[in-house]
């Protein structure tokens, strides 16, 4: 019998909290074992926007951490952990990680992330951008990792914001090599 595929995944500040919960449900569906760490930004966002407590938030996934836990298993490339996203990810989150600061669990994670060549998908959710936004993706894209901004896809006809933000959520399990069920252009 092998191994869960696990799943990290990082909560942050930015708008777009409903991307974390959808994701962490895809991940329970799919079978994936989710390590969730939030941070106080994200954790009041998750509060604000669907109002979900921490314990309601951690509920989701199969481990929870604190930012501070960075003696936690997901701070050790010893952790056999698929992939990582972070969902929504800050522009602070992604400067931290464009510098490897690893300044909390989060952002060592996926450090730990990167150095290991593992997938790092950060859900990025800011407009209009600057100029240290864009450097920042792309120092992180020259790392390996993977900038996808959750914007939505309309070919497909969606009739609700659940449908956008479960199709956004499938592309982005798909990227991490997760047996999602993406909606694909076809073609006219």
């Amino acid at each position: 019998m092998s191994a869960p595929q696990r799943l990290v995944v990082g909560v942050t500040g930015a708008s777009g909290a409903v991307y974390a919960v959808r994701l962490l449900e895809r991940a329970r569906a799919l079978r994936l074992e989710t390590h969730l760490v939030a941070t106080p930004a994200g954790l009041l966002n998750a509060h604000h926007e669907l109002g979900l407590d921490r314990r309601a938030l951690e509920s989701l996934a199969d481990h929870a951490y604190s930012p501070g836990e960075v003696g936690a298993c997901i701070a050790s490339g010893s952790f056999d952990a698929a992939a990582m996203v972070v969902a929504p990810c800050s522009m602070k989150t992604l400067a931290a990680i464009a510098h490897g600061l690893s300044d909390n669990l989060l952002t060592r994670a996926a450090d730990v992330t990167l150095k290991e060549r593992r997938r790092l998908l950060l859900m990025v959710r800011e407009t209009p951008l600057n100029l240290a936004h864009l450097r920042n993706m792309t120092a992180v894209t020259e790392m390996g990792g993977i900038v996808f901004p959750p914007l939505p896809a309309f070919y497909h006809r969606p009739q609700s914001i659940d449908e956008l933000v479960d199709d956004t959520v499938e592309r982005a399990l798909a990227l991490l090599g997760a047996p999602a069920q993406p909606r694909n252009w076809t073609g006219l």
